[in-house]
């Protein structure tokens, strides 16, 4: 799964990459500073190396002359200003390495027994220093000497920077090796995730009724506030169906009741009068038909299945007993178990008034055929009749609009046919055919 801009994988990712970053650049502080002092150490161990050297080389002469018979032998010492020198200060007198040239050292006044620290070189440049004063016996009494050896400090500087320059690839390295460990990390971890996105996609799909208590903790609570949002929304569209159901059942009475007062009107003589008020009830009776189907599939829809095949074959059987069917070869065609998503009497009457259309127009034939494609059901009611105006093919499903004016439909078939299908989420297509009329009833099947 990609990660897109404002996704959590994508924020995890990009903090943990900030910190993994933030992290291995306190470690190569960390480990510099380290280096520092672990250098410093040694260094400090190597000045006092040659500090004892010193002492045990240098010589007292008389009047307190200071003599080095055997000076230290590292070409260091010799060369002008390299930033290792050596200073012996007595009270009169002071030998220095060749190195320091004309240049002395200029010690600190109170260093006690041992004194570590920095000094200003020849050019400026800053020494670690270590000085140590030490009782030397003569004749004469204790003389009191100072020595100090340094280094420069460069040397350590740059032993640093080589040392960080050899870290470095390591460091990146490292930082790629957890990154890539963090990726996978955030992928273990949000793989939950895509389980609930397939349990939402169920639901929308009619799978499913709830997401379940299955999930992480963390979103454990949103799952519930999905379900119980699911819940209310049941309620409350059970409660609008059965008040669609009320209202439409409420109406009928009073049709029947107009339906009665046109058959008076029409004993008494008046019957174009009884004619019209008959034509209205009739298509009120339809409205009120179609809005008790509709009330029925909110409520309903998507909950069960049934065979299409075995409903196709129903349906024929009933219109080849009808006056129009007795005349005609209906044939019914398909595969056996090929299961829609509508209940029986929901696929029944979406089909039934399909295959009523194709009796009323037909002229010797009428097939009806069921095919599994993709995950769908499609259902083909094919008719030999004159078909429909070109420009009538998408407004037949809408409410009543009749091709044959002389019959007494309503022509809500199949705009009722297309409410069913539309609440399954199937569809409706009209054609023409050569000759002919075919409707394509397309639902969602059980895989």
């Amino acid at each position: 799964m990609k990660a897109r801009r404002g996704s959590i994988r994508l924020r995890l990712l990009v903090t943990g990459a900030c910190s993994v970053a933030l992290a291995l650049l306190l470690a190569a502080g960390g480990l510099a500073l380290l280096f520092d002092r672990h250098v410093e150490r040694v260094a400090a161990s190597e000045l006092s190396d040659r500090l004892e050297h010193l002492a045990s080389a240098v010589e007292i002469g008389a009047g307190g002359a200071l003599a080095m018979p055997s000076p230290p032998r590292d070409p260091l010492y010799r060369r002008p200003f390299s930033g290792h020198y050596w200073q012996i200060e007595a009270p009169a007198d002071r030998l220095r390495s060749r190195s320091l040239w004309d240049h002395v050292l200029a010690l600190p006044a109170d260093t006690g027994e041992v004194w570590q620290g920095e000094l200003k070189g020849p050019l400026d440049q800053p020494l670690l220093a270590l000085v140590r004063r030490i009782g030397v016996a003569t004749p004469g009494g204790d003389l009191p000497l100072r020595i100090a050896v340094t280094m420069d400090r460069a040397d350590l500087d740059k032993a640093r920077a080589d040392f960080l320059r050899d870290l470095a690839p390591y460091l990146a390295l490292l930082g790629l090796a957890l990154v890539a460990t963090l990726a996978v990390a955030v992928s273990v971890a949000l793989r939950p995730l895509a389980a609930i996105r397939h349990r939402v996609a169920a639901l929308g799909q009619n799978r499913a009724r709830r997401i379940g208590a299955g999930v992480p903790a963390e979103v454990l609570p949103l799952a519930r506030q999905i379900d119980a949002l699911l819940e209310n929304q049941e309620a409350e569209v059970e409660r609008a169906r059965l008040r669609a159901g009320d209202l439409a059942h409420g109406l009928k009475t009073p049709l029947q009741a107009l339906m009665g007062e046109a058959a008076r009107l029409r004993s008494r003589g008046s019957a174009e009068a009884a004619a019209g008020i008959e034509e209205i009830a009739r298509t009120m009776h339809a409205h009120v038909d179609r809005e008790l189907a509709r009330a029925r599939l909110a409520g309903d829809a998507n909950r069960a299945y049934c065979d299409a095949l075995d409903v196709a074959r129903s349906v024929a059987a009933v219109l080849r007993r009808t006056p129009g069917g007795e005349a005609l070869d209906i044939a019914v065609e398909g595969a056996a178990g090929t299961r829609v998503r509508l209940d029986r009497p929901d696929l029944a009457e979406a089909l039934g008034a399909l295959a009523e259309n194709a009796v009323r127009h037909a002229r010797a034939r009428v097939r009806i055929t069921c095919a599994p494609a993709g995950g769908r059901a499609v259902i083909r009611v094919q008719d030999d009749g004159p078909g429909a105006a070109p420009g009538l093919l998408d407004l037949l499903p809408g409410r009543g609009l009749r091709l044959d004016e002389r019959d007494g439909g309503t022509g809500l078939g199949l705009a009722i046919a297309a409410d069913i299908a539309s609440a399954v989420g199937g569809t409706l297509r009209l054609r023409n055919l050569d000759p002919g009329f075919e409707a394509e009833l397309t639902l969602p099947c059980l895989p």
